[in-house]
């Protein structure tokens, strides 16, 4: 089984390039949907969140309470602590999905992460994938998405890497400053090219 990360800012299109390489057939994990597994399944994660952030960090039903967590991280500037927590679990809790998706028979993995590059071992992954757009245009996305202003967005992109500085830290980067057909063409040669490579 191949296995993919891909990364870039907010508003680059990496999740669109995800949902397109899914239906083409890859297992895809998204980075922010397993932390949320692994606060809610892991006790030793669920001790520590209720000690830091206060039991209000669960509902009564056992579920996450995002708004409050969501609020005590980047309100108060408490996201490092959030993140010292739930991100050392989270390359195990990966190896697991990884495992029951080649169990399951999948050709392709991917593992959508905005952190990826901070968190990425060396060798851990066969291909990483850089989605990069120009910041007119992911301003542009996440308004239309979040119903945000510009000025909040601009503030998140500045909180974020500079993704053009890491080009060369990956080995495909795909540039999503056109249509969603023009992005779909070219998630698709990429995705040809894992399995090229692969029988090559």
């Amino acid at each position: 089984m191949i296995t993919v990360g891909v990364t870039g800012g907010i508003g680059s299109g990496k999740s669109t390039v995800c949902d397109i390489w899914a239906q083409l057939g890859a297992y895809v994990l998204n980075a922010d949907d397993l932390a949320k597994q692994v606060m809610v399944t892991n006790a030793e994660v669920k001790q520590q969140l209720v000690d830091r952030f206060g039991s209000e960090s669960f509902l009564d039903d056992g579920e996450l309470n995002t708004e409050h967590l969501a609020n005590e991280a980047f309100e108060k500037g408490r996201v490092q602590e959030l993140n010292a927590i739930v991100h050392p679990k989270l390359p195990a809790a990966a190896s697991q999905k990884m495992e029951e998706a080649e169990a399951q028979g999948y050709e392709v993995f991917v593992y959508e992460a905005a952190l990826l590059l901070e968190n990425l071992e060396p060798g851990s992954l066969d291909y990483t994938v850089l989605v990069l757009a120009d910041e007119d245009h992911r301003i542009e996305r996440v308004k239309q998405r979040d119903n945000s202003s510009e000025v909040e967005i601009k503030q998140r992109i500045k909180k974020q890497r500079n993704f053009e500085k890491s080009t060369e830290r990956v080995d495909y980067v795909i540039r999503n400053n056109g249509t969603l057909e023009e992005l779909e063409k070219k998630a698709e040669i990429v995705y040809q090219s894992f399995l090229t490579e692969r029988e090559a």
